[in-house]
């Protein structure tokens, strides 16, 4: 079972996961881990709300489990998850698929990157198999903006927004493979 056939799970409930992969935790603490002042929340903020509405989604489709209780801080006891080796693989390979759309780039791509540095991943894999998906919309792009085809605005906007994503990509492809965010 592939990430994209299998589960269906949305953008929220991979990251979600993914940190669970990581350590077993609970929900407040992926919530901290997800807000905008960290560097995974820049990229996709998760409020508390979603989290816990993911790992419920998770738990049903036997990605995640309990794992146990731990005492709130102060509050009521908090329940730890913990990823199944199910829900380790599915996001480990999810993690080296490459997004289908340039409108994805700033999300989950993004995450992706974000994600394979904090478990220690290459990035070159993910890179080169996202320059492989978008090498032929970059140059459908380009000869599109060259030869005047269709909107000059909207051309030039789709080549303009294109050559960025090829620079990140190469920018990407030089970091260190274990470069951890900062």
């Amino acid at each position: 079972m592939t990430p994209s056939e299998g589960p269906g799970l949305s953008l929220t409930e991979w990251v979600v996961l993914a940190v669970l992969s990581e350590a077993p935790s609970h929900g407040f603490a992926v919530a901290r881990t997800l807000s905008r002042a960290t560097p995974l929340g820049e990229v996709w903020t998760v409020p508390r709300p979603l989290v816990y509405r993911a790992l419920g989604r998770l738990e049903e489709q036997g990605m995640i489990v309990t794992a146990g209780e731990e005492p709130g801080d102060p509050g009521p006891t908090r329940m730890v998850y913990q990823a199944t080796g199910k829900g380790r693989k599915a996001v480990a390979q999810w993690r080296g698929e490459p997004v289908q759309h340039l409108r994805d780039v700033r999300s989950a791509l993004l995450a992706k990157v974000l994600l394979r540095q904090r478990a220690r991943e290459s990035l070159g894999p993910l890179v080169a198999a996202q320059r492989a998906a978008f090498d032929p919309l970059f140059q459908r792009l380009s000869d599109q903006f060259h030869e005047g085809e269709g909107s000059r605005v909207v051309a030039s906007w789709r080549y303009e927004s294109s050559q960025a994503v090829a620079r990140l990509l190469d920018h990407l492809g030089t970091l260190d493979e274990a470069e951890p965010p900062a």
